[in-house]
């Protein structure tokens, strides 16, 4: 039986299958990707279609995709956990740095309030360990923010189970990203440690930035289920582990679509085991899953 929920740091409860916002933002992270009107309708559907988590960063656009966020669905509703990310300083196309001085993500994190419209961010996120800082000084910057009320809870991205392990000594951790799907497992060491202890594991580009739409099996099983190979991939993730939080991203209606209809698939015992071997046969018996919906590029938000 799969979970369909999550309690982030033990305080928010958020549906396991969120939204990011990076597609959103046009090639590279770097302005807009088309209409507001467009992003704007993309979110409100989201969030009529249950999500509740909805990962943004500062950086995407730079400030656009947290401005897209405000214009669309503030005043947000009770329940909407609304992430974002500071740490990484977008320069152009695809350019950025890191930038984990205290004094910086401080700045960071009260212009990201500034455009969420928010009082407090419910999950903020370091983009990046920046490794000219002590991460003593990154955590300590962040724990003053959440004392002063302006976060809720911490979470990190792109980091090693051994870097976990270290920050939480330090202070609560709720949540991690780290890229992770079928195809790539790199890491499980990582998801191991969340699932001991019990912080969600939000795997970016869980479609593999596409791959996974053409890969044979996840093809294969798809058909048994009347999905498509991207809602397998999604459905994988959340048989996976009770901690995995995918939060796909898509600056399309239909592809949302698809992506939230992966919810509902169901995957039995022996396709999970061949999609974790990666064989190319399946069984003939299949459980009706999601209807199969437009699909997108297939590349997934970041």
């Amino acid at each position: 039986m799969i979970e369909e929920s999550f309690v982030l740091g033990g305080e928010l409860p958020v549906r396991r299958l969120g939204y990011g916002t990076a597609q959103l933002t046009g090639p590279g992270y770097w302005g807009p990707r088309g209409a507001a009107r467009d992003a704007v309708a993309v979110l409100r559907r989201a969030v009529e279609r249950g999500v509740t988590l909805i990962d943004t960063a500062d950086n995407y656009g730079p400030s656009v995709a947290e401005e897209l966020v405000a214009q669309a669905l503030y005043p947000f509703p009770p329940g909407l956990v609304i992430a974002t990310k500071g740490g990484v300083v977008r320069t152009g196309d695809s350019a950025w740095h890191v930038d984990g001085r205290p004094e910086s993500l401080r700045a960071m994190c009260e212009a990201s309030l500034r455009r969420l419209r928010l009082d407090a961010i419910d999950l903020y996120q370091l983009h990046r360990l920046d490794p000219a800082v002590p991460m003593a000084e990154q955590l300590g910057a962040l724990d003053e923010l959440r004392t002063e009320g302006k976060i809720r809870l911490i979470g990190l991205d792109t980091v090693t189970a051994e870097q976990l392990a270290a920050a939480v000594e330090s202070t609560s951790i709720a949540s991690v990203q780290n890229r992770f799907n079928l195809l790539d497992r790199d890491s499980l060491p990582l998801l191991e440690l969340c699932e001991a202890r019990g912080i969600a594991f939000l795997p970016w580009f869980p479609l593999g930035n596409g791959s996974l739409t053409a890969d044979p099996v996840c093809t294969a099983v798809a058909a048994a289920h009347g999905a498509t190979p991207g809602q397998v991939a999604l459905a994988w993730l959340l048989h996976r582990s009770p901690v995995l939080c995918p939060t796909p991203g898509t600056g399309t209606l239909a592809h949302l679509e698809e992506n939230l209809d992966a919810g509902a698939v169901r995957l039995s015992e022996a396709e999970l085991a061949l999609l974790e071997a990666g064989q190319e046969t399946v069984p003939e018996a299949g459980q009706e899953g999601a209807a199969e919906a437009g699909q997108e590029s297939g590349q997934d938000a970041r």
